[in-house]
């Protein structure tokens, strides 16, 4: 089995599929909308891609091996209760009449429910999601180890105020690794956590800066291919703003790491918005904005021939942020100019009606693979992207 990443097209909102070698898969975000779910709309139904790509258990239970949740806004987690199981796996519905996915394991981060403070309200979505990560939280408290599929949890940084020093088993601090899902085989993919940042007492100005959006997850993954390692690296950070790949870069460059900023597959932030390039504002200074430089290095440690992936709405001139058009230009400067690396999944998918797929293989190196997947995708299809690359002599 080949590994992939998939990226469904939800408008302005994230919701991604990773399949690796040993056939598990690691979900991140989800943003199922209620016209996708309806059958008079003509919505892509990303809800019955996503379970037709999904394995069942020996209970026709179909699940996913991983979610990460990179922050709790309705673009990152609605259709959790519609699509997803909740709750102990002895109470699971017999009839399941919804098909509802199993999640093995939660990867959640405690800090960003803290910092959503009285100007980010929870949806209902996202205040299930922190009433199932608690659950888990306490099964592992009372379990240890011994806790069982569909009750385990990773907690992606530590909490505030000691909350988690008693449970540092199941947290990955900041810049630590995460090397399997489900406490399945490990080597199949490496992920580096880069953020939620961690914050000391006395940082003012990071606390400040730290809202919901600001403390999303942040993780480069490292994908193995037909059993070879690295052979694709993604890097994902929710919605993160210019602030936070500023600082982030700053702390890499200082350490000499910045080369876990490296990709071959970039999901935008925030939906291919301006704000995560500047702290210029287009609606009063257009054309003489300037990006921050700091910020950019982060976003542009691409490998050669990288893929930016925008999962947003089609980006219009004029239009509203994000997406931006003026973002989308810097981010195909990064690509090296060619527009054909840089693909925004709801018009790739208006144009082929399907997800956009990327096949991660042993030939060759990652770069040559993503490329071809990138400018071949409209004129074979997914699934002509394995014979493209064969054809290609990789």
């Amino acid at each position: 089995m080949s590994a992939s990443l998939t990226f469904f097209p939800v408008d302005n909102g994230d919701m991604a599929l990773i399949k690796l070698d040993n056939g598990q898969n690691i979900l991140i975000d989800i943003n199922i909308r209620a016209a996708a779910d309806s059958e008079d709309d003509d919505t892509y139904d990303v809800a019955t891609d996503l379970k037709d790509r999904l394995p069942r258990d020996e209970e026709n239970r179909l699940y996913v091996d991983a979610f990460v949740l990179s922050h709790p806004d309705a673009d990152h987690i609605t259709g959790l209760r519609n699509h997803f199981y909740l709750g102990p796996l002895e109470d699971f519905p017999e009839d399941n009449d919804d098909d509802l996915i199993v999640i093995r394991e939660m990867w959640s981060s405690p800090i960003v429910f803290r910092r959503a403070g009285a100007n980010h309200k929870l949806c209902d979505d996202a205040k299930a999601w922190k009433k199932e990560a608690k659950r888990r939280v306490e099964c592992f408290r009372q379990q240890g180890f011994n806790v069982g599929e569909g009750d385990r949890i990773l907690l992606m940084g530590k909490d505030k105020d000691g909350e988690t020093d008693d449970i540092m088993d199941i947290v990955i601090e900041q810049y630590g690794l995460i090397t399997r899902a489900n406490q399945g085989d490990t080597g199949q993919f490496e992920g580096r956590l880069l953020a939620p940042m961690v914050v000391e007492d006395d940082d003012e100005e990071l606390i400040h800066l730290l809202e919901k959006n600001n403390s999303s997850v942040i993780i480069r993954f490292s994908i193995k291919g037909d059993g070879y390692a690295d052979k694709c690296r993604f890097l994902t950070g929710g919605d993160a703003g210019v602030a936070i790949w500023e600082r982030l870069w700053n702390r890499l460059e200082e350490d000499g790491t910045t080369d876990w900023l490296s990709y071959d597959v970039m999901e935008t932030p925030h939906h291919c918005s301006w704000r995560t390039l500047s702290y210029d504002r287009w609606s009063e200074m257009g054309e003489k904005v300037q990006v921050c430089e700091e910020a950019r290095n982060a976003l542009s440690q691409t490998r050669e021939g990288a893929v930016v992936v925008a999962s947003c709405k089609p980006i219009k001139k004029d239009d509203a942020n994000p997406p931006h058009e003026r973002a989308k230009r810097e981010y195909v400067s990064i690509v090296g100019g060619e527009d054909d690396r840089f693909i925004c999944t709801t018009e790739f998918s208006e144009k082929e009606d399907r997800a956009l797929e990327f096949k991660i293989y042993h030939a060759g190196t990652a770069k040559k693979l993503t490329m071809t997947a990138a400018r071949t995708a409209a004129a074979v299809g997914v699934s002509g992207i394995a014979t493209a690359a064969r054809a290609h002599g990789r």
